[in-house]
């Protein structure tokens, strides 16, 4: 399952769906496509808006700045992993606080 951890300066994304095999998880590969073309996008933005960390199945994004762009790609970000999760209950948990 992924997890998803969602404070208001820091996003944390963990985990392997498991919803198809390794290569070939259209859920994972789907997460993936989201957060990297969003934080892409915040990055060509603004480059100090934001600060990440990347490893296998795991991502954490710090948030270091507020404005609208940003966090109107943020939030566009999150209400596209929350449509995942309504489809894939059983894949994707999102956990605001």
């Amino acid at each position: 399952m992924i997890k998803i951890v969602i404070d208001k300066d820091n996003i944390k994304i963990s985990g392997h769906a498991g919803y198809g095999v390794k290569g070939n998880d259209i859920v994972c590969a789907s997460v993936s496509s989201i957060v990297i073309t969003s934080l892409n996008a915040i990055i060509r933005i603004d480059e100090n808006a934001i600060a990440y960390k990347q490893d296998e199945g795991f991502i954490e994004v710090d948030i270091k700045k507020h404005d609208k762009i940003v966090d109107i790609l943020i939030d566009n970000m999150i209400s596209m992993l929350e449509e995942l999760e309504n489809d894939y209950k059983e894949n994707i948990k999102i956990d605001r606080r």
